[in-house]
């Protein structure tokens, strides 16, 4: 797969010129400073402007001094801080990679800390600030390792993104485990994952500074280097710089100021992405800010006039008691995951759509025997989830709980036993069936639901009816999350369209729509009362909990059809996978095929987050066991993936209720424990 992305637009250190590099620098000072003083009129309190400047030269009354003094100035030089050590941090390693896209997000940089306090806190020690940062800081270096070390250092490739992206996807499903299994250790750690600014005195900001000016001086020792390495390897070389050790020296400093902000303040998304991006767009203009040691500082005032901004801007458009509420993580995010976007849009990406290895034909023997093998492993496995559980039942007890001969206590455990199974079986089916179809009309082996956006799409619609219609029936919530995976797939589909789908930018775009709708579903969950933390986290670990008859319907109607669509068109999909010319050739009508396909993959992958909640990487290990198993014949690939799929989710629904039984963990997140290191190892199979 061969895969290209332009590098940083970073030339020669050959005495740039100077020309208007201060002049913007000014200007960047004065926009910080007038967000400053934005930033500190702002709050619930009714401290304005005349009241911040009493305070500040000791003229005013106690109450509003105290609102000044221990609250507003603190979160602004928060704010402030933290964005001039993210976007310092992102200038660093997209440098050191020579890779646009890496960031303390895109390389797990952040999600990795987040584990790593998850660990610390479930053991019920407290740590001073310097302590938890040290922690964060490990958590954070061991992401960034393992990412940069698959898809390798200095490459250029969107394969960097797309690595950090699943392994935060499992550290963060690992995380969130703890927060459901360790609620009162970890009380607090999931709104502080959200990312805010909001300081009670200046002591974690006098502590963490000092993290700051280390980074930043480290940085400034090696920016030579740095520079060097901008030329290549061996350009590097031959001017007698060590290049591996300047790429570990660089990294190890960003991570050490990534670690610092998101102690401080949590993880305050894509600033490490979005500033450096903005001041390369200036030193295409302005060669002053060329150099690592004039870049640095620069990259450090847009960061603090990014966070600043979006804080700000939150507080403008939101109400004064809502705005309290919201963390600024929550819009940066969103404004990352646009840039993030635009940025996919604009990579140039030669890997083509073309199908991942050539149309193989396994013997009907070999499709009967999988076939077999894999009814007899569902049968089993639909039996055990049914009979094990915080309670075990008989066989005999299921017949006459069929029979209506059961029990009370029988009746009720069954009453509620029995939809949860049915619930998994039917979304694993369906999410198995959707990523099969969406692999094979988009040509790309990386290809999912959750991957691509659509099953957070169709997160934000079912969270959002929930949240504004708590009465909504299940109809309702399939229909909403349809609309949510609709839109979202409009989104990614429509942008990656151009020029064929190319593999990379459309998984690039789906990432980019994920992150936002996660950014948005965050925001319903700290603003509603009805959708609570611990509740949103339960259905969106995929979490069958609580599931009735009524709430399957829907999935199985649509299962139903799928599978019938399927398999009456299994040979079209066999045309469509191969490439482009071969079904126009045969007069298929290529894009309508291909939108009815798309379509319904997204009405599956709908119904079963409706149903099941955000269960991942089935749509990707699914098919390709599938493929592996009994060839890329449609025909046989279909019922394989279902059975596939439905065995996968069920097993992972009994695994997460039985084994810490009576606490209980997610489908979604027993399968993304199982799905990361299986699309790392494609990624890594693709370097190949």
């Amino acid at each position: 797969m061969a895969v290209t992305a332009t590098p940083p637009a970073i030339r020669p250190p050959t005495a740039p010129s100077r020309t208007g590099a201060a002049a913007v620098t000014a200007a960047l000072v004065l926009l910080v400073a007038a967000l400053a003083v934005v930033d500190i009129t702002q709050g619930t309190a009714a401290v304005g402007a005349g009241e911040v400047l009493k305070a500040l030269t000791g003229r005013a009354d106690a109450a509003d001094a105290s609102v000044v003094i221990a609250s507003r100035l603190p979160r602004m030089t928060a704010g402030l801080l933290v964005g001039a050590l993210l976007g310092m941090a992102g200038t660093a390693l997209q440098t050191v990679s020579r890779n646009v896209l890496a960031s303390p997000d895109t390389l797990a940089v952040n999600a990795g800390s987040y584990m790593a306090l998850g660990l610390v806190a479930v053991t019920g020690v407290p740590l001073p600030l310097l302590a938890s940062s040290g922690v964060a800081f490990v958590g954070g270096l061991a992401a960034a390792a393992v990412v940069l070390g698959l898809s390798g250092l200095g490459t250029g490739t969107v394969r960097l993104v797309l690595a950090g992206s699943a392994l935060a996807l499992g550290l963060t499903a690992v995380t969130e485990a703890l927060l459901l299994l360790f609620p009162q250790e970890t009380q607090g750690l999931y709104r502080w994952n959200q990312g805010s600014i909001a300081q009670n005195g200046f002591d974690g900001v006098l502590q963490v500074a000092p993290l700051g000016v280390l980074g930043l001086l480290g940085l400034l020792l090696v920016a030579r280097r740095v520079d060097a390495l901008a030329l290549g390897d061996d350009a590097a070389r031959g001017l007698g710089v060590p290049v591996r050790a300047t790429r570990v020296t660089a990294v190890v400093l960003a991570t050490l100021l990534s670690a610092a902000a998101v102690t401080l303040a949590g993880p305050i998304g894509f600033v490490g992405l979005c500033a450096p991006a903005l001041v390369r767009a200036l030193a295409r203009r302005f060669r002053g800010f060329v150099r690592a040691r004039a870049n640095l500082p620069v990259t450090a005032l847009t960061g603090a006039a990014l966070v600043l901004g979006s804080d700000v801007l939150l507080r403008a458009l939101v109400p004064t008691d809502l705005a309290v509420a919201v963390p600024t993580g929550v819009v940066t995010s969103l404004v990352g995951a646009v840039f993030l976007i635009v940025m996919a849009t604009r990579l140039k990406d030669t890997a083509a759509a073309a199908a991942p290895d050539r149309l193989r034909i396994r013997s009907r023997a070999v499709f009967l025997t999988t076939t077999v093998v894999l009814v007899a492993v569902f049968v089993g496995v639909t039996i055990a989830a049914v009979l094990l559980g915080d309670s075990k039942l008989l066989l005999g007890d299921v017949v006459n709980w069929a029979q209506g001969r059961a029990g009370r206590t029988v009746g009720f455990v069954l009453d509620t036993r029995v939809p949860r199974v049915l619930a998994a079986l039917l979304a694993g089916a369906a999410l198995a069936l959707a990523g099969t179809l969406v692999q094979a009309v988009t040509r790309n082996p990386l290809a999912e639901p959750g991957v691509l956006g659509v099953s957070g799409g169709a997160a934000l619609g079912a969270v959002l009816l929930v949240t504004t219609v708590p009465s909504a029936g299940s109809w309702g919530v399939a229909g909403a999350a349809f609309v949510g995976a609709a839109i979202s797939s409009v989104v990614v589909f429509g942008l990656a369209a151009r020029g064929g789908f190319r593999q990379n930018r459309l998984v690039l775009v789906g990432i980019g729509v994920a992150t936002g709708t996660t950014a948005l579903v965050s925001l319903l969950i700290v603003l509603t009362d009805p959708f609570n933390a611990a509740k949103a986290l339960t259905w969106l670990s995929g979490s069958t909990y609580g599931r009735s008859l009524s709430d399957v319907a829907p999935l199985a109607a649509v299962l139903a059809v799928g599978v019938a669509v399927a398999a009456l068109r299994r040979v079209e999909l066999d045309l469509v996978s191969l490439d482009e010319d071969t079904p126009r050739l045969l007069g298929l009508g290529l894009a309508r095929g291909r939108l009815g396909f798309l379509l319904l993959s997204v009405l599956l992958s709908a119904t079963a987050v409706a149903a099941a909640g955000t269960i991942g990487f089935v749509g990707l290990v699914a098919p390709h066991a599938a493929r592996a198993l009994v060839g890329r014949r449609h025909a046989r690939v279909v019922p394989v993936a279902v059975l596939l799929g439905a065995v996968l989710v069920c097993t992972a629904d009994l695994l997460g209720r039985t084994v810490i039984a009576p606490a209980q963990l997610g489908a979604g997140l027993m399968t993304a424990v199982i799905g990361t290191p299986y699309f790392l190892h494609l990624l890594v199979r693709s370097r190949r």
